[in-house]
Order: C-alpha cells, then sequence, then structure tokens
C-alpha cells in the first residue's frame, strides 16, 4: 500500500501547543460552569414548583372563604341540619321512608349455608374468637 502524502505536513504535530493549551482551556470551563448551571436549573424547577403551590393554595383558599361565607347564613345552616341531622322544626312530622324489600346483605351468603349462618349468629362473640382460637391451634392435615 502506498501512502498519499501532503506536501509540507510531513513534518508538523498534528495539534499544536497552542490548540493543546485552547482545549484544556475550554474543557476546564465546561466543568466549571456545569455544576453551577445544574443549580441554576435546578432552582428554576424550584421556584416553579412552589408557583404552582401557591396557586393552589389561592385556590384553596377562596374555596374556604366562600365556604364560610355561606356557613354564616342561618337559612344555609338550618338546610344543612334539616339534610345532613334529620332535623325539623317545631310543628313539621318528620318521616324516613324504608323499602319494604330489604336487599341482600353481604354477610348472608347466597344459596344453601343459611342454616349455618343462623347458627354462628346465635352464638355469643366470644365463644366465635375461642372457636378460632382453637382452629389456628389444630395441626395441619399433610397434603
Amino acid at each position: 500500500m502506498a501512502r498519499w502524502k501532503i506536501p509540507g505536513l510531513a513534518g508538523r504535530p498534528r495539534f499544536t501547543s497552542r490548540a493543546t493549551v485552547l482545549v484544556l482551556v475550554l474543557c476546564s470551563l465546561v466543568a466549571i460552569l456545569a455544576y453551577p448551571t445544574r443549580q441554576f436549573m435546578n432552582q428554576r424547577a424550584q421556584i416553579n414548583d412552589q408557583r404552582v403551590k401557591a396557586e393552589q393554595a389561592r385556590q384553596q383558599v377562596e374555596q374556604l372563604t366562600t365556604q364560610w361565607a355561606r356557613w354564616q347564613d342561618p337559612m344555609f345552616v338550618k338546610a344543612q341540619a334539616r339534610e345532613r341531622l334529620h332535623y325539623a322544626l317545631p310543628g313539621e312530622t318528620p318521616f324516613v321512608s324504608v323499602d319494604p324489600t330489604p336487599s341482600a346483605t353481604p354477610t348472608q351468603p347466597s344459596g344453601g349455608g343459611s342454616a349455618q349462618a343462623a347458627a354462628k349468629a346465635a352464638k355469643p362473640w366470644y365463644a366465635t374468637v375461642w372457636d378460632s382460637v382453637d382452629a389456628a391451634a389444630a395441626p395441619v392435615p399433610a397434603p
């Protein structure tokens, strides 16, 4: 294989000392400025997060102020007492409607185990606890 020779470049080094110093200075500047730049970016992100939190807090204060103003109205308080606590004014007859068809409760098994459930319901709570202790102490049969 023949090498191609460029005239005038045969004896010159690839990098001069000036180029090497310039590269070292640039690398050191990048290394020096990397940490402060990262800190600056982190602080900007924290500032933005705090602004979002401040806006949320301001909205919550507005909501609570509005709610507080509503609770200062005696008519609103009466309406809430009637709705939540089932209060009635003097002279009124309060009533609660009951569904005539009771729905199945999740504690009752659906199907044939109703006699067993009735027997468990007839036992006092401490008997049920003692039965569970006995069951936990019993050895497990090998499969």
